[in-house]
C-alpha cells in the first residue's frame, strides 16, 4: 500500500502515492519523469543524483520519497527560470565542464547549494563542496572554473540559487 505525500517539485505541488522503500530518486525519475538526476552508484558515493531538498544538497538515492512529504525539491530541470539557463549551467557550458554529461546535474546542483550558502566561495571551499561528486571524463579544473565564474556572475547580478 502506498504512502500519500505532497511535495513541491520545481515549484509545482505534486500529490503522489509512494512505496515505503521508494527513493526520492526513483520517485523523481519514474513517477515525475524528471530524469536529470542520475542513478550512478545508488549508494550515495558518486553524487550523480544530487538534488536540493529544502535548499540543501542531498543524494536522492539515499532519501526515501516519503521523507520529502511537505518539503521542497529542486532538480536540475527546475534550476533555470522560464526557459533560461541558470548561471551555473551557462558557466559549465562556457568552460566546457561537460563531456559525457552524466555527472553534470549532480555537480551543478551541489554547486547551487554551495552558492546559496556562500556566494563568494574560495577554490578550496568549492573543492570541499564537490568532494562527493565524481567525474570520470572532464577533470575538475573546468568544473572549478565554471563554479567560480557563475559565483562572480551571480554576485554581480545580485542573484541567489534557489531554496
Amino acid at each position: 500500500m502506498g504512502i500519500p505525500i505532497r511535495v513541491m517539485v520545481n515549484g509545482q505541488l505534486e500529490s503522489l502515492q509512494v512505496e515505503p522503500d521508494e527513493s526520492l530518486l526513483a520517485m523523481l525519475r519514474e513517477r515525475l519523469d524528471l530524469t536529470g538526476a542520475k542513478e550512478g552508484c545508488n549508494e550515495g558515493e558518486c553524487g550523480a543524483c544530487v538534488v536540493l531538498l529544502d535548499g540543501k544538497a542531498v543524494n536522492a538515492c539515499l532519501v526515501l520519497a516519503a521523507e520529502a512529504d511537505g518539503r521542497e525539491v529542486t532538480t536540475i530541470e527546475g534550476l533555470g527560470r522560464a526557459g533560461a539557463l541558470h548561471p551555473l549551467q551557462r558557466a559549465f557550458l562556457a568552460h566546457q565542464a561537460v563531456q559525457c554529461g552524466f555527472c553534470t546535474p549532480g555537480m551543478v546542483m551541489t554547486a547551487a547549494a554551495l552558492l546559496r550558502e556562500n556566494p563568494d566561495p574560495s577554490e578550496a571551499e568549492i573543492r570541499t563542496a564537490l568532494s562527493g561528486n565524481l567525474c570520470r571524463c572532464t577533470g575538475y579544473r573546468q568544473i572549478l572554473d565554471a563554479v567560480l565564474t557563475a559565483a562572480k556572475e551571480m554576485r554581480a547580478a545580485g542573484e541567489r540559487s534557489p531554496r
